[in-house]
Formats: structure tokens, sequence, C-alpha cells
């Protein structure tokens, strides 16, 4: 059994892949009934489009491409600044820009304060020179550990859950890192922990043959215990890298449905298996409300990190200062677009030069 201390996640365009026969059966099994992600509003993921995807391969646009939302719901407070001196108002206007982009009023007023004394001991004195300071600022809140990992005891099986509520793409992510892994040479098993949904089990289980991935699923209304249970042992008897364990998606104020979840989590510790990331994953759109999902999930699943789906679409990405600073908890992978490139590793740099850096 292949126990890797570290999975690098490696950007660059991918290269052709299958297009063997059965991928382009494939393919038009999937245009012809499109796999939907956890609710309507989610993208669909069309065959051929992503057999095309993979054979054309087409550059990756930049972090602040795919972040303008984001940026164009604060770019006039940010001319603002830069084209001032440093003032009262000028302190007023950042917080509203912070806020404005969802970073949160705690940690916005955390921010400004400790920029304050930069300000002072610096003497700083332009609005160029304050927002210079600021990116200095938050790219140190956000350096942390990242890196995804599979390392286990030996003879363990690596185990990933994904953990979520309805409807923020939760599926759709696991076949997209799937893809990823099976791109990279690992072996993947995706486990259909959703046991309430048919579609959901249906959806993972076509992107298992996308992936040339091991599918398990368990009957309609089954344990999702017993299915995580199953998936482990089959993975450890067919040797396979790692597992992707899908779970139900459940409100993070539901307390029978969250303890079904901490049930999940210590069954796939168990025997063979080894649980070396539980991943929540969040819709960016939700904002702040994310925030309070998080801090269940938390507590009860043990999460380990954060896929933060739909950046592209929203102008609240200050969500991710707001998660890494009040619960520790660092956001791993974001969705940038609909396209199975498009869930990328979260660059802090990238992101907040993107975000406040100079047009």
């Amino acid at each position: 059994m292949l126990s890797l201390a570290v999975l690098p996640w490696v950007h660059r365009a991918w290269t052709k892949r299958r297009t063997d026969k059965k991928a382009t059966e494939v393919g038009r099994e999937i245009e012809e009934d499109s796999i939907s992600t956890d609710t309507s509003d989610d993208a669909q993921l069309s065959g051929s489009e992503e057999i095309r995807d993979r054979e054309e391969a087409p550059p990756v646009a930049s972090m602040r491409d795919k972040l303008s939302k984001a940026r164009a719901a604060i770019s006039d407070r940010l001319k603002g600044i830069e084209g001032g001196s440093i003032s009262s108002s000028m302190w007023e206007e950042l917080e509203e820009l912070l806020i404005l982009a969802d970073v949160g009023v705690e940690t916005t007023l955390d921010a400004v304060n400790r920029l304050r004394e930069t300000a002072r001991l610096e003497k700083l004195e332009t609005g160029i020179e304050l927002l210079g300071a600021l990116k200095r600022q938050m790219e140190e809140d956000l350096s942390c550990e990242r890196e995804l990992s599979v390392s286990v005891s030996e003879g363990s099986v690596p185990v990933w859950l994904f953990v979520g509520v309805n409807g923020v793409g939760k599926t759709t992510s696991i076949g997209k890192v799937a893809r990823r892994l099976t791109d990279e040479g690992l072996d993947v098993l995706l486990a259909a922990g959703d046991t309430f949904r048919a579609a959901a089990a249906e959806q993972l289980e076509k992107w298992a043959r996308l992936c040339d991935a091991d599918f398990v699923r368990g009957s309609e209304g089954a344990d999702p215990s017993s299915v995580i249970f199953d998936s482990v042992e089959a993975a450890k008897a067919r040797e396979i890298d790692v597992v992707l364990a899908d779970t139900a998606g459940r409100l993070h104020n539901k307390v029978n449905l969250m303890e079904e979840l901490a049930k999940v989590r210590r069954v796939a510790d168990r025997a063979s298996g080894q649980v070396c990331e539980v991943l929540l994953v969040i819709d960016a759109t939700t904002g702040q409300n994310g925030l309070s999902q998080a801090q269940e999930f938390a507590e009860t699943a043990g999460v380990t990190g954060i896929v933060l789906t739909k950046l592209d679409g929203s102008a609240k990405g200050g969500i991710v200062f707001a998660v890494e600073k009040e619960l520790g908890l660092p956001v791993k992978l974001v969705g940038l677009g609909e396209g199975d490139r498009d869930l990328v590793d979260f660059d802090p740099q990238q992101f907040v030069e993107a975000m406040f850096g100079d047009d």
C-alpha cells in the first residue's frame, strides 16, 4: 500500500488523458443525462465538454480574472483609498471596504487595529502605502499549512471525508478531486456515503467511471456508516491509494444529523481506514453564514480544511479571512469556475493580490 507523506498539487495545464472507447461512451451518457450537482443551482457536467477539455487543455485564467466579481464590489473604495492621504475618514473607508468584502466585523476590526499600529510605527502617509501594508498583513494572516495529506500508518487506507450542507457543490467537488488524483497516478475509490439521495450516488458513479476510479455504494436509505466501512475494506483489498467519501448534506443546526456524521467519522477511522482529511465544502456566495456552518462541522467531524466553491461567482471572498482567523481552519481548495480544472489549490498571495492589488 503506497503511503505518501504529502500530496503535492501541481498547478499546470492538464495533459491529454484517456480518449478510448470507454471514456467516449461515458461522456456520451453524461451528455444525454447530465450530471447535476447537489442542487439545480450547481453547474452541470457535460461529458463531451469534459473530454474536449482534457484534449484541448486551454490556458487557465488568472486568479484576478476569476475574482473579478469580488473585486468589482470594492474597486471604487480601493481607488478612493489609493488616491488619498491617511486620515480618520480613510480608516473608516477601509473598514467599510473589508466589511463589504465579507471579511466579517470582528475580523475587520482586528485587522484594522493592527494595521493602525503598523502605520504608526512605519510612519505611513499615503493610501497606497496603507494598502501595501494591508496586503502584507493579510498574506501573513493566511500563512499556514495547506497541503492535502494521505499520510497514514502502515497498512491503513487514507480516507478523505467530504462534509457540508446540501447545495454547496460537495459531490461535484469530490469528482473534480478524484480527477486530479487519478491524473497524478493514484488509485482512487469513491464512496457514496449519501444514501438518502439516489441522484447523489448516481452522480458519483458517473464521475468514477469518467476518472477510472473504483466505486462503492449501498442501497438507498442504508446506514451511511456501513457504506463507508465497506468502502474502506474494499479499498484495502484492492490496494487503493485513497478513499474519497461523500456524506449526506445536512443542516449544521440539526443535532441528530450531526451526530450521525460523527458516527461516520468514527467508523471511517476503524480497522483498515484512517481519516487524514475532513474537508468541509462551503459555498462562497453564502458569506458569513458559511462561518456558522464551519463552526458546527468543525466540532462534530474534526474538520481539517475548507473547500470553498463558487468563489468566482461571489462578491464575498472575504469569508476566507473570517474562517481562518476565527476557526483556525485552512482553506485548501477553491472553486474558480465550472470546469474540472477550476478546483485549485488556494494560494494566499494570489488571492490577496487579486482582491486588493493595483489595477
